[in-house]
């Protein structure tokens, strides 16, 4: 499993000591437990190089990838960068016309938009419930042109939802940041449902 957590691997390495990272799973306290395949990932100027941490939970004896915020699993570019392109595409542009933007392959691309848009129902349902409990005052997001569109609309909005409650803690994430975070990474991932992380245990761990 993943579990997400700050860019500074040294704050990663004091909160795994006193115990303050819990499993996603069960709740229990996460024990430093070796690292995990260190890569670099792709930014929009240069390179990110991240060695994640691997955590082990004492109560039920899981393993967990303690996945830097920016990045999303089994994705070689960082969160933001995806993102955009996922915005781009809302705004009606293609996968070839947001790689040249992005620098990034044309297949590359196209295989996020598929992902997204194959999922895009559920992740548009999760992000807008959370978005509506988080902040119940919020006007509504307005529809888009595409399930795919509705799907980015509603991340922008709850992202915007949790800054505006948890705003001291999250200076510095951006919207597609926080939207890893709240997945664990796994925004892009293979597996459904999309079932969204606790809030509170999230900005403990963020």
């Amino acid at each position: 499993m993943m579990l997400t957590v700050e860019v500074d691997v040294d704050r990663v390495e004091v909160r795994l000591r006193a115990g303050l990272l819990v499993c996603p799973g069960c709740g229990g306290i996460l024990s430093g437990w070796g690292f995990a395949r260190e890569r670099w990932l792709r930014a929009a100027q240069g390179r990110v190089w991240v060695r994640p941490r691997r955590g082990r939970c004492g109560g039920c004896a899981r393993t967990h990838v303690l996945l830097p915020v920016v990045a999303l699993a089994r994705r070689a570019d960082v969160a933001t960068v995806i993102g955009a392109g996922l915005e781009a595409r809302a705004a009606g542009r293609g996968h070839r016309w947001i790689a040249g933007v992005l620098g990034r392959p044309a297949a590359t691309v196209r295989g996020w938009l598929r992902r997204f848009a194959s999922r895009a129902e559920p992740i548009r349902a999760a992000f807008t419930s959370l978005a509506v409990r988080v902040d119940p005052d919020a006007a509504p997001a307005e529809a888009a042109s595409s399930p795919l569109g509705d799907a980015v609309v509603a991340v922008l909005a709850a992202a915007a939802a949790v800054g505006r409650r948890w705003g001291g803690s999250l200076l510095g994430l951006s919207a597609w940041q926080v939207a890893a975070a709240l997945t664990h990474g796994g925004l892009l991932a293979p597996w459904p449902p999309m079932e969204l992380t606790n809030t509170s245990r999230l900005w403990a761990g963020v």
